[in-house]
C-alpha cells in the first residue's frame, strides 16, 4: 500500500505560511521553516503591541491635555479635578484633540475647573 502524505492539505498549509509571510525580507518569505518562525514572532509581537497601542495613547492624549492645561495656568492634576467636580464627562481622548485643534473651547474648560475648585 503507497504512503499518503496528505498532500493537499500540507501545501495548503505551507502556501498559507508563505503568504503571511509575503513582505519579509530575505530567506524569511520564501523558505517554510523560517517564514513559520517569522510568522509566529509577528503573531506575537501584533499581540502585544495591540495592548500596548492603547497605553501609548493614553499617555499621548494625557502630555496633551497637560500642555494645554499649563498654557492655561493650570496642571493637567487640578484640571482633570475640576472637570469632575463641574461633572463634565468628556474622556481623555476628547480632551487631547480639544486641546490641539480648539484652543478656545479648551480654555473654556479650564476656566470652567477653576471655578469648581474656587468654589468648593
Amino acid at each position: 500500500m503507497p504512503r499518503a502524505r496528505n498532500n493537499p492539505a500540507s501545501k495548503q498549509r505551507r502556501k498559507r505560511t508563505i503568504k503571511l509571510a509575503s513582505g519579509y525580507r530575505g530567506s524569511r518569505h520564501r523558505l517554510i521553516k523560517t517564514a513559520q518562525q517569522a510568522v509566529e514572532h509577528s503573531g506575537q509581537y501584533a499581540y502585544r503591541d495591540r495592548k500596548a497601542r492603547k497605553r501609548d495613547f493614553r499617555r499621548l492624549w494625557i502630555a496633551r491635555i497637560n500642555a494645554g492645561a499649563r498654557s492655561n495656568g493650570m496642571n493637567y492634576n487640578r484640571f482633570m479635578e475640576g472637570l469632575r467636580k463641574a461633572e463634565i464627562g468628556l474622556d481623555r481622548k476628547v480632551l487631547a484633540d480639544l486641546a490641539v485643534h480648539n484652543a478656545d473651547a479648551f480654555a473654556r474648560l479650564v476656566d470652567i475647573a477653576k471655578s469648581k475648585l474656587a468654589a468648593v
